[in-house]
């Protein structure tokens, strides 16, 4: 069985500030709207119109956190991630499709604006507490550090690089 990669990547705003939830498990889930325009020439005429499609971004875990506490309506970011469609009927009968996003990156555009970035802590995922992040404690990032092997312990030749 082939298995293909199923990304998209755009460039939008966003429509509305992210909202931040959490699941009754205790994970984080944000979803927001980004709209991204498009140019688009009519060649008979040489008339410019503009054309926006809307999506709808989810985004989990720290990702989620992070996006919730930075990002407002209106601005400008890099979403990618993996594209579904949900259909529904609406209430005039229409069926209606959105599109929609499930987020690995939210990047802030820098082509119109600055930022200056904050790393946090970082956590590793734990599916086992409730599926959320710890931080590592000050005893065991200590020992990790005593335990890593330094300068001339390192254990390898230039043999063992495949380049």
């Amino acid at each position: 069985m082939a298995f293909g990669i199923n990304n998209i990547t755009v460039v939008g705003n966003l429509t509305r500030d992210p909202e931040l939830r959490f699941t009754p498990s205790g994970t984080p889930v944000t979803s927001f709207g980004i709209g991204v325009n498009r140019g688009i020439q009519n060649k008979a005429t040489g008339e410019w119109t503009n054309e926006t499609s809307f999506y709808k971004v989810t985004a989990w875990h720290k990702l989620a956190e992070n996006c919730a506490e930075s990002l407002n309506k209106g601005d400008r970011v890099l979403v990618s991630g993996v594209p579904s469609i949900e259909s529904y009927e609406a209430k005039d009968g229409a069926k209606r499709d959105i599109f929609k996003i499930i987020a690995n990156v939210v990047a802030p555009s820098l082509e119109y604006a600055i930022c200056k970035i904050e790393k946090n802590e970082r956590g590793e995922f734990s599916a086992g507490n409730k599926g959320q992040y710890t931080d590592a404690g000050a005893e065991e990032k200590q020992g990790y550090q005593k335990n890593a092997p330094q300068g001339d312990d390192l254990d390898f030749s230039n043999d063992d690089i495949p380049f």
